[in-house]
């Protein structure tokens, strides 16, 4: 058998897995992208093995998908804001498609302009997790626009607070599956590895263990965490216009915002 058959085959069978764990996960889109693919190797392998041309319909290539459906996918997944470097191993290890490191960069500012020039047009955006004291927006993390303005708040506490349930969430969703991608392991592993009692490496981890490991260490921070992302919500919910509420102020624009509101308040009363 020619040596691009047998490559076309292992691609067949990798794409294969990769469409059942699409689907499994919900992602839709991801999973007609990979059933394009898959028959674009399969006719590919028809060609090679038997020497032959297809008269089959044209198989018209899969339809790209934006980066920020990618960023979406991801954040999703792991349910609180992450870093671009997070969301990057995130998307790698749990679904199909090229996201490419250096588009992220400006992802944030791109949305934010699209909103500012049509408000509300999209079902969502890629925002900015906020600081509970400024209400600027958190150095590289990026968020959901759908989700709680608590939940995108960052605190003292906030980042450890994350990370337990982002790593209790893929935790959870590995369990769930029939098999798991060795760098979906590796992501885990990671994530993990800092929490009082895991043990194993990335390929010995277990989910079980780590779902119990990271929920022991959450009772004691989310209580005070989730007290401190109640009040900076509140207080941006009052200052800010939604714009604001996405994507955060500059410094000293909050309390000027602040102060307008408080005039404007006193005006009425």
């Amino acid at each position: 058998m020619p040596d691009t058959a047998q490559q076309l085959e292992d691609r067949i069978a990798e794409l294969r897995a990769s469409v059942r764990r699409a689907v499994s996960a919900g992602d839709r889109v991801g999973a007609r992208q990979l059933r394009a693919e898959l028959r674009q190797a399969e006719n590919a392998w028809e060609d090679a093995v038997l020497g032959i041309e297809l008269e089959d319909e044209p198989v018209e290539p899969a339809p790209a998908v934006p980066v920020r459906e990618h960023v979406h996918r991801a954040l999703t997944l792991l349910g609180a804001p992450a870093t671009p470097k997070l969301v990057l191993g995130v998307h790698e290890a749990f679904f199909s498609g090229e996201l490419i490191p250096a588009r992220l960069t400006s992802l944030r500012r791109d949305e934010e302009r699209s909103f500012r020039s049509a408000p509300q047009a999209r079902p969502y955006y890629i925002c900015s997790a906020l600081t509970t004291d400024l209400l600027a927006p958190a150095r590289g993390l990026l968020a959901v626009s759908t989700w709680p303005l608590d939940k995108r708040m960052i605190g003292p506490l906030s980042p450890r607070v994350d990370l337990l349930n982002c790593t209790i969430r893929l935790a959870e969703h590995m369990a769930a599956q029939p098999s798991t991608d060795r760098r979906a392991q590796r992501v885990l592993w990671k994530l993990a590895i800092s929490i009082p009692g895991v043990r194993g490496g990335p390929d010995t981890i277990d989910h079980a263990d780590v779902i119990d490991c990271a929920t022991r260490e959450l009772s004691v921070h989310q209580a005070e965490d989730a007290a401190r992302r109640a009040e900076a919500a509140q207080r941006a919910n009052n200052r800010l216009d939604h714009t604001a509420q996405l994507f955060g102020v500059r410094l000293g624009i909050a309390d000027r915002q602040a102060d307008m509101a408080d005039t404007r308040r006193k005006e009425v009363g």
